[in-house]
């Protein structure tokens, strides 16, 4: 399950789709502009996320 955590405060969240309840898996999506994101996205095709946000900033998750 991807768990997404603050460096700033030490938040952390746990990430499952709202459609199927499948723990989201990470990823990196490669935008036009050829910077890339991290994401993370049901393995069921339901869709994918950007990183949440804490502390003014992205929150950060192991890619594997």
């Amino acid at each position: 399950m991807a768990t997404y955590s603050c460096n700033q405060c030490g938040m952390s969240v746990n990430a499952s789709c709202g459609a199927c309840d499948a723990p989201l898996v990470n990823g990196m999506l490669d935008l036009d502009d050829g910077t890339s994101v991290q994401i993370s996205e049901c393995p069921n095709e339901h869709g994918k996320i950007k990183s949440p946000l804490c502390c003014g900033q992205d929150m950060t998750c192991s890619v594997s």
